[in-house]
């Protein structure tokens, strides 16, 4: 098939993207970091990153690959992204990333690669990019393996978007006011499986987003916090559960979490995941002021 080139910002990158993400899982039930649904969690909030044109190649059956570079205001994050056997190297790719990285003047960018993608990690060694310490990694699991709903603890109710829209959304202190507003402009999006723990008073102790692909099948969950005052209370728990039973109500087969400290991989293992993969950050840095 005959590639091309295409360039996209703001709604129509995020459209291509889904695409794209939707591709590569339908042709492997594992394959690289991220699921449709990540880009479209990534759009919560305005970034400079969104009037960016993104570089993507595309076939006659849709995007076979992508350069997504992301404004995370500390760095900004690359993410090559390639459906698996497509005509399209990785090196090209990567090529092409690093091109944009310097047209844009970017001075900090962060790679997140798989612990087994060697032929990446490769490519970030020979450009300069310096891993850090600390791994993340996915977690899977098959939807009929899913665990009972947990019950809530006393004083607590389960809430979601569909029931309770009045509110201010309970991300808008980390993400910004316009978070509920942002997530609707999102395909994947579905107030119903946005769910919160609230108090008696109406305070959101914790909250989760569950994302359902139709075409993939794949149930995400992202994010998932509990305020530190109500820790230790069996609330992730019971968002988690109650969020997977409602993903495999809707036709979840597969469910996915990633995990960044041990604290969420012992919540998700003990819940049933299996880790299926690690991962670490590389980071690059522009030396200003040097020859």
């Amino acid at each position: 098939m005959a590639v091309a080139e295409a360039l996209a910002s703001g709604l129509e990158y995020l459209t291509i993207a889904t695409q794209l993400l939707r591709r590569v899982r339908v042709m492997d039930a594992y394959a690289g970091l991220w699921e449709a649904a990540d880009p479209q969690w990534w759009w919560r909030t305005p970034r400079p990153s969104d009037a960016v044109d993104q570089l993507f190649w595309i076939d006659e059956e849709g995007p076979i690959a992508g350069v997504v570079l992301t404004d995370w205001g500390r760095a900004w994050g690359c993410d090559p992204i390639i459906v698996p056997g497509a005509a399209v190297p990785l090196a090209t790719v990567w090529t092409r990333a690093l091109v944009a990285i310097d047209r844009l003047g970017i001075e900090t960018v962060e790679v997140l690669a798989r612990d087994d993608d060697f032929e990446l990690l490769g490519l970030l060694s020979g450009a300069g990019f310096v891993a850090d310490r600390e791994r993340s990694g996915v977690t899977w699991m098959h939807a009929h393996d899913r665990p009972e709903v947990a019950v809530l603890a006393k004083g607590f109710a389960l809430v979601d978007r569909a029931q309770a829209t009045t509110g201010p959304h309970p991300m808008r202190r980390r993400s910004g006011e316009e978070v509920e507003a942002r997530l609707r402009q999102c395909s994947l999006y579905d107030p119903t499986l946005d769910l919160a723990v609230e108090t008696a008073d109406g305070e959101a102790a914790g909250y989760a987003l569950f994302w359902f692909d139709p075409v993939t099948k794949v149930g995400l969950v992202e994010p998932m916090r509990v305020e530190d005052a109500y820790q230790r209370r069996g609330l992730a728990r019971a968002m988690l559960t109650a969020g997977l039973e409602r993903l495999a109500k809707r036709g979840a087969r597969g469910l996915k979490v990633g995990y960044g400290t041990d604290v969420a991989r012992r919540l998700y293992v003990g819940a049933g995941f299996h880790v299926t993969s690690t991962s670490r950050s590389y980071r690059w840095t522009t030396r200003v002021g040097t020859d």
